[in-house]
């Protein structure tokens, strides 16, 4: 399994950001895909995750819920991230992320792939 992140950025706190990650691989329409980040000098976080039967199996992390959005396009095995109401806090690299299931361990994931930078100035 291969992924292939994009959308990161620099914006204003408040503002929004859209990331996609396109997964390929002979499996990965039947992996969960997800979304980890990692702030400076911090340990890398379990942010959102979908499984391919789509938004209804959405999970979130307590910090992102009514800000962030996880949406799937098993057509195109992508995975999106709409993060909206943006907090400085929420800067750090983002990594997409692919597994068996649904998991918010990052040490047990098993295919990551490149970061993008969300930068959120205040």
């Amino acid at each position: 399994v291969q992924l292939q992140a994009s959308g990161g950025g620099l914006v204003q706190a408040g503002g929004s950001l859209r990331l996609s990650c396109a997964a390929s691989g002979r499996t990965v329409r039947t992996y969960a895909l997800g979304w980890f980040r990692q702030a400076p000098g911090k340990e890398r976080e379990f942010v959102s995750a979908i499984t391919w039967r789509g938004i209804n199996s959405a999970v979130y992390t307590e910090s992102v819920k009514g800000r962030f959005t996880i949406d799937r396009d098993n057509a195109k095995n992508t995975v999106y991230l709409q993060m909206n109401s943006l907090k400085p806090e929420d800067t750090g690299v983002y990594y997409c992320a692919a597994h068996a299931g649904l998991e918010s361990r990052p040490y047990l994931i098993k295919y990551w792939g490149q970061g993008t930078l969300v930068t959120v100035s205040s």
